[in-house]
């Protein structure tokens, strides 16, 4: 049987075992703050505050930025937690490669240029937020939080957002590459 610290140290954890810790985290969520995992919202508030800072106050004056506030709040530790966590869980695990850009599979299919990679993943990354603020909410808002309270929409999201993962990803490595 293995122990905490040896769990800590595997490169891969069991999807049983993260599973198990997300439901602990949202209950936990729910106990202390009364509110759901989300993290969305966040980006679209640093992306405020930035429009903010450069206006000289107009942004938050937007009917958008009123309806979600633009300050620091829990999501703002949630988000800080997940890039920390993931670093120091890649030091622990000796997983972290500060040599590799390009993931093997990526490289296979679409060469080592690590500049590629980098603005597929920008890309990638916003048009996720785009739809994730159109969707009401991201994956772990939706997938996780609103899934785990029934709601439909949740439901309809979560569905969708697996159906377009795999459609995408077909489409990118077996289409495209």
């Amino acid at each position: 049987m293995e122990t905490v610290a040896s769990i800590l140290t595997d490169t891969y954890w069991s999807p049983y075992a993260a599973g198990i810790g997300i439901g602990l985290l949202s209950w936990l969520s729910f106990l202390i703050s009364g509110k759901p995992i989300a993290t969305s919202t966040t980006f679209a508030r640093a992306g405020g505050m930035i429009e903010n800072f450069i206006t000289g106050g107009k942004a938050e004056q937007r009917p958008y930025y009123k309806k979600i506030k633009l300050k620091l709040n829990w999501q703002w530790m949630l988000v800080v937690g997940v890039v920390l966590g993931s670093f120091l869980s890649a030091i622990i695990s000796g997983d972290l490669q500060f040599d590799v850009w390009v993931p093997s599979l990526w490289a296979s299919a679409f060469g080592d240029s690590a500049v590629l990679r980098v603005l597929v993943a920008l890309a990638g990354g916003i048009i996720l937020g785009f739809g994730s603020r159109f969707a009401g909410g991201c994956t772990s808002g939706h997938g996780i939080s609103g899934t785990l309270q029934l709601a439909v929409s949740s439901w309809v999201s979560a569905i969708f957002f697996f159906v377009g993962g795999i459609i995408t990803a077909h489409i990118i490595y077996f289409v495209i590459a």
